[in-house]
């Protein structure tokens, strides 16, 4: 009877050291291999209600619902970047698989990638470039030098390299206004017989557009070309001229190439615009994001060209809309 006990004893005990072994392995297996259940990413946006960026949040939600067991939240940080560094913050005490960001401008942008990678979360920066970007796991855009350089050369044909310009600049302090810019000037300087006579801001916006042109319209400075960091200001600008009876009298060339711009590259009003791949950048900004959540390596900078629109080639680039 006692050597039966002892016999059960020993098959109990070694019963239990097979159970303990097998839940440590299995405890080992979930942290080593991929992550169960939902990738949850966080993509914090400036701002809602910008034209432009809402085709490329198109983009991005377009991608997710073609991936399985991935969540997306977005937030508008309406333009504020204290609010936007918060709502980053926000995403990492939830503990977010990976974050993205469109930066409200170039100045906060860093603390938001130290803050994602003190907490190891992969961060993903789309579209405004800035100082320390190298620093994010990866960024996903088109280098906004380049589209100002392209606008700024196909209006110095169009001119025969002789004109006064008015630059009209987006929002002060963000990347785009600043490098898009420094291509339009870089130009410029190319050319002796150009010269920037009037400049300002309109901050993206089309009727802040319009209110600006009218200004400089009564200023009495000839204007041979208006040169806008975007195409709803230049859609702006254009209200104005026409209300004046000038638009034949000047060339307006805007950047991103967005549906309502193409419409009036057809009817030639808009002379120049410069194709900014939103849906693009809003799925591969997400792509990689994805990517980067899962533990896949990822390129750090993944570039999305710029491509020039005139009314020669427009159709092509409505058809991308459609």
């Amino acid at each position: 009877m006692k050597g039966r006990m002892k016999w059960i004893s020993l098959v109990v005990l070694l019963f239990s050291f097979s159970l303990l072994f097998g839940c440590n392995k299995q405890q080992e297996t979930a942290q080593s291999g991929d992550k169960p259940g939902k990738i949850v990413i966080g993509a914090a946006l400036p701002d809602f209600d910008d034209k432009w960026l809402s085709y490329l949040q198109d983009g991005m939600k377009e991608y997710a619902k073609t991936q399985k067991d991935v969540e997306v939240i977005y937030v508008d940080a309406m333009n504020d970047a204290n609010k936007q560094l918060s709502q980053v913050e926000n995403f990492i005490q939830q503990k977010v698989d990976a974050i993205v960001i469109i930066p409200v401008d170039t100045v906060s942008a860093p603390q938001m990638v130290e803050k994602a990678n003190q907490a190891n979360i992969p961060i993903v920066v789309v579209n405004r470039i800035f100082d320390g970007v190298d620093k994010a796991t990866a960024y996903v855009g088109s280098e906004s030098i380049k589209s100002g350089i392209m606008q700024m050369e196909e209006v110095a044909k169009m001119l025969g390299g002789k004109g006064n310009i008015a630059i009209m600049n987006g929002q002060m302090g963000h990347e785009a206004q600043i490098k898009r810019t420094e291509g339009n000037k870089q130009v410029i300087k190319k050319y002796p017989g150009m010269k920037v006579v009037l400049e300002g801001t309109a901050e993206w916006d089309r009727a802040k557009g319009m209110s600006l042109m009218e200004n400089w319209l009564q200023s009495g400075k000839k204007i041979d070309a208006v040169v806008a960091n975007n195409d709803e200001m230049a859609i702006g600008a254009i209200m104005a001229l026409e209300a004046a009876g000038k638009l034949n009298d000047v060339i307006v060339a805007g950047i991103d190439a967005t549906p309502d711009a193409l419409e009036y590259v057809k009817q030639g009003k808009l002379k120049v615009t410069v194709f900014q791949n939103a849906k693009g950048q809003g799925q591969g900004g997400l792509e990689v994001a994805i990517k980067a959540a899962k533990g896949e390596k990822v390129e750090k900078f993944n570039w999305i060209p710029y491509e020039l629109v005139t009314k020669d080639n427009v159709d092509e680039y409505i058809k991308k809309w459609q």
